[in-house]
């Protein structure tokens, strides 16, 4: 009686477990599809909810994300535009795409973010009063990563109410620190901008003084993380950034 133990067969089998495993892996990855992009999208609410200020464990993400109106923002003219759908637009992907994104400069390119999208979503939180929050995307390099982020402000588009990166492959212990509660705690309540109008915001080295209204303290072993965070400040707020829109926004000119 012939083995069954021949090297044709044995390859055969081999085949056969492989085909079957790469349909089951292809058809969970196919199938669990959808469920990763809502929780990705959830996700991505919960970090705007949580910059703001705003995030109640004991309310669904998508319930307290209805007070937030997703608006989008020509960042050339610094003012809302319909030319692309909020629903729709994918920031990251417009950003490497040279018809949606302009390739910036070395001496523009503070972030190190090498090209700038056209379009950017901003969040704003509204009342019976008019604007309260608007919460805006931040992105810039560390020292490993592009950390990438929002930034909340008050009604004033001065004072700070929050920071969150939701994004980022620093190192933990050291950059990684960009997400201790503790640090991003001293950003409540900062003014981004000096009495004249210049933006006087600094991630400083070292300790910042108790009764300063624009430092907050660096990161301890991570200064090329804290300068990366400082710098995509500078950026963004800067006249490539959302200068000239917080500018439309304050004279209701956006």
């Amino acid at each position: 009686m012939a083995s069954n133990d021949t090297i044709q067969k044995t390859i055969t089998v081999a085949l056969v477990l492989c085909f079957v495993c790469s349909v089951v892996v292809s058809t969970a990855a196919v199938l669990l599809k959808p469920a990763q992009v809502a929780n990705k999208a959830l996700d991505y609410k919960r970090n705007i909810l949580q910059a703001a200020g705003m995030r109640d464990e004991s309310l669904s993400i998508e319930e307290q994300f209805a007070q937030i109106t997703t608006r989008a923002v020509d960042l050339s003219s610094g003012k809302f535009t319909d030319a692309v759908d909020v629903d729709k637009y994918d920031q990251r992907r417009a950003a490497k795409d040279p018809a949606y994104s302009d390739k910036l400069s070395d001496d523009d390119d503070l972030a190190n973010i090498s090209r700038l999208e056209k379009y950017v979503m901003v969040y704003l939180v509204e009342g019976d009063q008019g604007l309260e929050k608007v919460i805006l995307p931040v992105r810039g390099y560390g020292l490993w990563s592009t950390m990438r982020g929002f930034l909340a402000l008050d009604k004033d588009l001065n004072t700070v109410v929050g920071l969150g990166f939701y994004e980022h492959g620093e190192t933990p212990g050291l950059g990684g620190e960009i997400d201790n509660p503790n640090w991003k705690a001293q950003w409540s309540g900062k003014q981004l901008f000096a009495d004249d109008g210049s933006l006087a915001f600094e991630v400083i080295k070292g300790k910042a003084p108790p009764d300063s209204r624009h430092q907050v303290d660096g990161l301890s072993g991570a200064t090329l993380t804290a300068r990366g965070v400082h710098n995509l400040v500078q950026f963004w707020l800067g006249e490539r950034g959302f200068a000239g829109f917080l500018d439309n926004l304050r004279r209701g000119e956006a």
